[in-house]
């Protein structure tokens, strides 16, 4: 259901609260909100689904016993209503934080239908006839693409190996307004959801950014890595800039030629002796850490495949990874996760290493 709602609960004070500052912390609201307490608007918050939201309640709304909040949501599409975290919702009574009912009185106030474009865009085909088809008589010198996360499943993360390299060809081929080989750029997926805190297991979104750095097979590709500038509860993430300009580095280089390094640190080889793997990286000049800190973000694993977090270290061009837990390592993988906020390799240019496997 989209459309408006209303949330009401109660909450007490004693007379020994009144006058002492009150906040109120009502958690993330999608999408948008307008809050009374006791009639008295308190905060309106509009078009934010991930934002919390935490009102000043002003004295004179309140009253010793019982007082009442009334919320009225508006949502616009796709879910809706009071969710997240419940422990964002609370009062705070002069520091004295309190959770609120977890139990609320609900109505709906109105009821918007309408078709969902989300649907319409999954089925195949539909966007490319609609938006591409149109346009392929005027002549372009590239292409951006920003997509994947829809395609997180991980058979369908695999699948978009296959699928994402004939996109291209297809684009290429049918574009006959345009060169045969036109610049192709995109961007890997951004990190995403909580960060990783156990060692590697299977993740859909780590499969999907394999599926694209695989695709850079392909001729006059480049690719922009941004699992460092994501956000946990966010997809769509509001650094743009860096994803600007690290996509510009690529259009630079293939689309006008330019003589600048545009790609980041990528994994060429392993070798492993006396416990401990040598990473061999490519376009790794200046290699090192955005933060100062030790590398992160690696893991190392036996035959037995049990991964566990590893040590690091950098030489030159080169990583060397290590466990005391692992004494005859086959695997390495680095940022593998939905969020591998802790990998932290970048070159000399700053852009962050790609994350990858080894020893499938």
């Amino acid at each position: 259901m989209d459309g408006t709602a209303w949330y009401r609960t109660t909450f007490q004070l004693s007379n020994a609260d009144l006058g002492k500052p009150v906040h109120l912390g009502l958690g993330t609201i999608d999408d948008s909100d307008i809050t009374w307490v006791n009639g008295v608007e308190v905060g309106r918050t509009t078009l934010a689904y991930n934002r919390p939201r935490v009102y000043d309640v002003p004295a004179s709304a309140l009253h010793a016993g019982d007082n009442v909040i009334t919320i009225r949501v508006e949502d616009t599409g796709g879910g809706g209503g009071l969710y997240g975290d419940s422990t964002l919702r609370f009062l705070d009574v002069g520091g004295d934080r309190r959770a609120l009912p977890p139990r609320w009185k609900f109505r709906v106030g109105t009821v918007t239908i309408a078709p969902d474009p989300q649907h319409i865009n999954r089925i195949p085909a539909v966007a490319y006839h609609i938006i591409v088809h149109p346009i392929l008589r005027y002549p372009i010198t590239g292409a951006i693409w920003y997509q994947g996360e829809s395609n997180t499943d991980p058979k369908d993360a695999v699948a978009y190996r296959t699928q994402f390299a004939d996109l291209i060809r297809s684009w290429r081929r049918d574009w006959t307004a345009s060169s045969a080989n036109f610049p192709f750029l995109w961007v890997q997926l951004a990190n995403y959801m909580a960060v990783d805190s156990v060692p590697p297991v299977q993740s859909g979104w780590a499969l999907l950014r394999e599926s694209q750095t695989a695709t850079l097979d392909l001729p006059r590709t480049a690719q922009a890595v941004i699992i460092d500038i994501g956000e946990t509860n966010d997809i769509h993430p509001r650094n743009k800039l860096d994803v600007g300009h690290r996509l510009a580095l690529g259009a630079r280089a293939i689309a006008y030629g330019e003589r600048i390094d545009y790609v980041s640190p990528t994994f060429r080889s392993q070798a492993v002796r006396d416990g401990r793997v040598t990473i061999e990286l490519s376009h790794a000049r200046g290699l090192r850490t955005r933060d100062g800190k030790a590398p992160g973000g690696f893991a190392i694993a036996g035959a037995d495949r049990r991964f566990v977090w590893a040590n690091a270290r950098i030489e030159g061009e080169r990583v060397i990874v290590w466990s005391d837990r692992v004494a005859a390592p086959v695997a390495v993988r680095y940022a593998w996760g939905d969020n591998p906020l802790a990998a932290n390799l970048v070159n000399a240019d700053g852009l962050p290493a790609t994350p990858f496997r080894t020893g499938r």
